[in-house]
């Protein structure tokens, strides 16, 4: 029994035995495993925070290039814009009129000879009007329901130009739409009822769109009739200048250097009157006045080339230099071209160009000065142009020659000439 006993507790033990050491051997794989679990999580945190920073500084470096270019973008656009800005006030566009003023005067009058509160001789109306010094310049004011009739010693040719200062006061936001300034011809004297006639009717209104427009009639019947379709309220807010070019049927109307009007055929048969007219006004009131100064009707076209051609001489007021110099001002070089025109159209033609002055200064200064001035017109026409020198000769005359007195402005400004003579 006892030796029983000791058999069965030795089993137990045995077992118990065989039991622990699995059970240690299963603990020393779980331990185990669990270690390695805990390494392999460490490391797995590790590897993660090492990751994370690894990419954390890739995208930063990302970022920061982004916003690095980002910044250099907006710097080189600043930049950019800064020197656009920078080019931009380095320089000023300015419009090219084509408008060219003839060279043959027909009619000039700035009013030098007319009293302040009068009406200029040389002009009629069937209104009112008078003369104003304005800034000590003289205006003529056109006032009224009125025609101004610039009093021409001979009908108007095909090809002519007209030209003169305007000025506006007392323009705002109530001033008429039906307020105008009418450039018109006619084909009849002064103010009778014109059969065939044209205008260009400029509007002064400021509170909408300008209204002007144009107008054929032949034979007391309307050819046409349309809106000039362009807004110059602030243009003709104030002082500007008007030119006008007629050739034959076509009219062309600026604004400063702004072109208005160009219609082929919108002067008719006859209509050789040049006129102006106004309407609308509240001049009475002091507001809406128009005023009109420095104005000039010149010859344009064939006149210089066939009258050099046919007559043999030419001589004009309209080649222009500065004071006391032989430098040529632009205005100058549209008679310049004319008569290099002829010469290029006729090769065998040559000529002589002679230099006048008037009597301001010494007489050897003088005959220098216009014998200089001469030479400037022929190197323009043969740099410019390319006629050869041999075909042109120069002289001067000085003050020895005037063709009308020194002793007023006008006087002196006719003496102030250059000649074209055919050999």
């Amino acid at each position: 029994m006892k030796a029983q006993q000791i058999i069965i507790t030795l089993l137990i033990l045995f077992s118990c035995s065989q039991a622990n050491a699995q059970f240690w051997k299963k603990l020393g794989k779980t331990a185990q495993k669990a270690a390695e679990r805990t390494v392999e999580d460490r490391v797995d945190r590790e590897a993660s925070k090492k990751t994370d920073k690894t990419l954390d500084s890739v995208f930063d470096k990302k970022k920061g290039k982004k916003r690095s270019k980002k910044k250099k973008k907006k710097k080189n656009q600043s930049t950019s814009n800064e020197q656009e800005s920078n080019e931009s006030s380095s320089y000023t566009i300015e419009r090219s009129s084509d408008f060219t003023p003839g060279t043959i005067s027909l009619f000039e009058d700035k009013f030098s000879r007319d009293n302040p509160g009068d009406f200029p001789a040389k002009w009629d109306t069937n209104g009112s009007g008078e003369i104003t010094l304005i800034n000590s310049k003289k205006w003529m004011r056109l006032s009224g329901k009125s025609k101004y009739v610039p009093m021409l010693k001979e009908n108007l040719p095909e090809n002519y130009t007209v030209e003169f200062d305007l000025l506006t006061q007392g323009l705002d936001k109530k001033t008429s739409s039906q307020a105008f300034l009418t450039i018109l011809l006619e084909d009849v004297d002064r103010f009778e009822k014109s059969k065939n006639w044209c205008m260009a009717e400029l509007s002064v209104c400021q509170y909408i769109g300008a209204r002007g427009v144009v107008e054929k009639v032949e034979k007391n019947k309307r050819q046409l009739r349309n809106d000039i379709g362009k807004d110059y309220r602030d243009a003709i807010n104030g002082k500007s200048h008007i030119a006008i070019a007629v050739n034959k049927t076509r009219m062309r109307v600026w604004l400063n250097e702004n072109k208005l009007v160009d219609i082929p055929r919108l002067v008719p048969t006859g209509a050789d009157k040049f006129k102006l007219t106004v309407r609308g006004l509240r001049d009475p009131q002091g507001l809406d006045e128009i005023y009109i100064s420095n104005f000039r009707i010149a010859k344009t076209g064939e006149d210089n080339r066939s009258k050099l051609l046919t007559e043999g001489r030419l001589s004009t007021n309209n080649i222009l230099f500065e004071s006391g110099s032989a430098t040529l001002k632009n205005s100058s070089f549209s008679v310049i071209r004319e008569i290099a025109t002829v010469l290029e159209e006729n090769p065998k033609v040559s000529i002589q160009i002679i230099g006048h002055t008037d009597s301001d200064g010494q007489a050897n200064n003088n005959l220098t000065l216009s014998r200089k001035r001469a030479i400037a017109v022929k190197e323009m026409m043969t740099s410019a142009y390319g006629i050869e020198a041999s075909r042109i000769t120069t002289d001067g005359k000085g003050h020895s020659q005037p063709i009308a007195s020194n002793s007023t402005k006008e006087g002196k400004a006719q003496n102030r000439r250059v000649e074209f003579i055919k050999l």
